[in-house]
């Protein structure tokens, strides 16, 4: 018999327990092609917090009233000219990979009196056409983001190869620790956003402290 949709929340709620072993870890419920209505009954089923991978759609079910009771966070790729429709209007954006991006979303956000929470993402696995910032481009945003109002980084994302996500996800924690030692102004080392329906138990146990999961959660995406 098929789950619901409470039921398969509370099987991934279970999973993330069994391999948090005590350490608090954040469940973003990923939306993508999920219609309004079903949004509003995972956040009444205890999901905290949404992804959202494209504007539009965050766009769509916030005027329809789908997030009430949750936190947003942008999780896909951000254009620099979509910034204004999320900036200053979203919980965390988890995407930012380059200075420009970072850029715009500190003046969009500093323009509404707003400081915008962001992660830095990482192509750990070097993926060509793959968002995310170079390992060793990160300094480089950080050190940015130290001398911009507006911002706050709060850690790092990654999406790792998919066929070999695992092998990444130990470096990726080395990268974040490394990080979480350093000083930088409206910089804190606080998540570190890996792992996925696949394999997000196996990312918590190499300390992933937020998880994006989509489809154990919402059931098979839908055609656009």
């Amino acid at each position: 018999m098929e789950l619901t949709l409470e039921q398969r929340i509370a099987q991934v709620r279970r999973t993330i327990d069994e391999a948090a072993d005590g350490r608090p870890v954040t469940l973003v419920g990923v939306a993508k092609t999920k219609p309004a209505g079903m949004v509003a009954q995972a956040i009444r089923a205890g999901i905290g917090v949404i992804g959202e991978n494209y504007v539009q759609e965050f766009r769509d079910k916030s005027a329809a009233g789908a997030y009430e009771g949750a936190k947003v966070h942008i999780i896909g790729h951000l254009q620099t000219n979509k910034v204004k429709y999320v900036a200053g209007k979203v919980d965390m954006i988890e995407s930012v990979d380059s200075v420009p991006l970072m850029e715009a979303i500190a003046k969009r956000a500093a323009s509404l009196e707003a400081v915008q929470d962001m992660l830095i993402e990482v192509n750990i696995g070097r993926e060509t056409g793959k968002t995310g910032c170079l390992p060793e481009a990160l300094d480089e945003l950080l050190g940015r983001a130290a001398e911009l109002p507006g911002i706050r980084v709060r850690g790092l994302m990654a999406i790792p190869p998919a066929e070999c996500s695992r092998a990444y996800f130990e470096p990726m924690y080395h990268l974040f620790i490394d990080n979480r030692q350093k000083k930088y102004d409206n910089v804190s080392m606080d998540f570190l956003s890996m792992g996925m329906s696949d394999d997000y138990a196996d990312a918590i146990r190499q300390g992933a402290n937020m998880v994006r999961v989509g489809s154990l959660i919402f059931g098979p995406r839908n055609q656009m």
